[in-house]
């Protein structure tokens, strides 16, 4: 709009005198200064003020939006970081297809994108939530994605005719974490049929009938392979996709897609090259995992030794994917033995230290209940897992999931002598000590227990030099019901042994002697380390 100015006008008025012709000296000027307004520029009327268009290169190619945290790739294209994760878990590949195996923030173009919000007015973009992303990127699938006929009768007749129905899973990998809560007591609670120390080590058995093939394959088997041995990579990532989101959802689906023939093509694909082919092939086995009758028959495929590449040298969803497998394969126990032979236990001692944090709860999971088994115990000591648990639990590092593993630990004769000669006992006094949880208390009391429980002198020795006793009576005073009922048999434990030495003055014993020793003697026997 044309702001009016106004015109300051001179006017000068002469008077002059008749006898003084001089201008300068005989003339008088009066000046005056009036204000007007320009009638020369007509008034225009306001015009409303429209909103710019946003510059094409803010939008993300992907989800058409104006981009909150932009990340630029390898092949030079830039989108919205939420886009290219769900991308990269789901496998959907853009257009144009971009290489996206190295991510960086492209931070001059998000400071552009706010300068330009902040000249224009414009609220600055949020970042786009994970879900929301995915369901974006599941959507556009559904638009793109041409489902061939096979397809469409594969998912549809195993929803029409499945040959198994059970009415729910062995166990949900979704939740996972919520094995872990704020205490190690909930953990307890959350398996306490397991923590009795009573499991079966059963490593083989004679296959039951539901877990026998027939000879005659089905015509959906046939389609699925047909598609997962395609000499296109697109077409295979197309199939993985589609098995992954129908057997997520249906039971019956896990039941018929888990035949000895597909597993043997997954077993192949979980080790591709291709980062979208083995990150979804190691999610279809999850899913296959989850019903209870599938787990023996996978491990029986002799999937396990590329189960340990992929956690060895994987890409880090394939991994996370991989260490929930492991975990929930080894629940079965005719699966506990075969894991650790064929090396699964080294893999996931190195993991639970340097993973992600959904790869170190499951494979503190996984090692839980591989080390209910003897041979594991005997196999993690070997691996100098004794050393590398005590020193998470002396760094406070997932402190209430490895005292887990150091109970199953402490309850072996094999592995207790390797946990007293790292410092056990020392450890969890000092544990005790701190300003911990009650359920943390009971933890260590628990593994004092173990310890303990042969009346070894070692354990006495290593007890009074930590002085244990009396962190054991604040608990049996304090604590709650079964911290109390172990702290009160360690401690008659240790008040039997003063009580025999009191009466028996010939067998004095040199108890500095003793403790250097390195190793557990015990009134019974004596279990000599060296044999590990």
């Amino acid at each position: 709009m044309e702001i009016q100015r106004p015109v300051i006008k001179l006017m000068v008025l002469h008077s002059q005198h008749n006898n003084n012709n001089s201008p300068l000296s005989n003339t008088k000027s009066k000046w005056r200064i009036s204000f007007s307004r320009s009638s020369s520029s007509p008034t225009k009327t306001e015009t409303p003020v429209t909103k710019p268009e946003i510059p094409s290169e803010f939008l993300c190619p992907i989800s058409g939006s104006l981009m909150a945290d932009p990340i630029i790739v390898s092949s030079g294209h830039s989108y919205e970081r939420a886009c290219v994760i769900a991308s990269k878990t789901l496998g959907f590949t853009p257009t144009p297809p971009p290489d996206f195996s190295t991510i960086i923030p492209n931070l001059a173009l998000k400071s552009a994108i706010l300068n330009w919000c902040h000249r224009w007015s414009f609220p600055p973009p949020q970042p786009l939530d994970i879900a929301a992303a995915e369901k974006l990127i599941f959507s556009l699938m559904a638009k793109t994605r041409k489902v061939s006929v096979s397809e469409k009768e594969l998912i549809q007749a195993i929803k029409d005719k499945p040959l198994v129905r059970l009415d729910h899973a062995a166990t949900e990998l979704d939740r996972r974490p919520n094995y872990f809560n704020s205490s190690s007591d909930e953990s307890v609670a959350s398996s306490s049929r397991v923590l009795q120390l009573t499991t079966r080590p059963s490593c083989f058995s004679s296959p039951s009938s539901t877990e026998i093939e027939p000879n005659s394959s089905s015509p959906e088997e046939d389609a699925v392979l047909i598609k997962l041995n395609s000499n296109s990579i697109s077409e295979t990532e197309e199939a993985l996709v589609s098995i992954r989101g129908v057997t997520k959802v249906d039971e019956a689906s896990r039941i018929n897609l888990c035949t000895t023939r597909i597993i043997s093509v997954l077993k192949s694909l979980i080790v591709s090259r291709y980062t979208t082919v083995q990150v979804n092939a190691t999610a279809v086995l999850v899913n296959l995992s989850l019903e209870k009758t599938n787990k023996v028959k996978i491990v029986r495929s002799g999937i396990v030794p590329s189960l340990v590449d992929v956690l060895k040298s994987g890409v880090l969803e394939a991994q996370e994917h991989c260490a929930g497998l492991i975990f929930s394969l080894s629940l079965e126990d005719e699966n506990k033995t075969a894991i650790g032979v064929l090396g699964g236990l080294e893999p996931l001692l190195h993991l639970i230290k340097v993973g992600s944090e959904l790869i170190r709860h499951d494979s503190c999971l996984a090692l839980y209940h591989l080390s209910l088994i003897q041979s594991n115990r005997r196999k993690l000591v070997k691996l100098g897992g004794v050393q590398i648990l005590l020193n998470m639990v002396r760094l406070g590092e997932m402190t209430n999931r490895v005292l887990l593993i150091l109970c199953n630990m402490a309850s072996c004769s094999l592995s207790r002598p390797a946990l007293l000669d790292s410092g056990g006992v020392e450890c969890m006094v000092w544990v005790l000590r701190r300003e911990v949880s009650e359920s943390t208390k009971e933890s260590c009391v628990a593994v004092l227990y173990g310890l303990s429980y042969d009346g070894g002198l070692r354990f006495k020795g290593l007890a009074m030099a930590a002085n244990v006793v009396e962190e054991l009576v604040k608990v049996e005073r304090c604590g709650r019901e079964r911290a109390k009922l172990k702290a009160k048999r360690v401690l008659e434990v240790l008040r039997a042994q003063m009580e025999d030495d009191a009466s028996s003055p010939e067998n004095e014993i040199d108890w500095e002697e003793l403790l250097n020793s390195g190793e557990s003697v015990s009134r019974s026997r004596c279990v000599n380390s060296s044999e590990f």
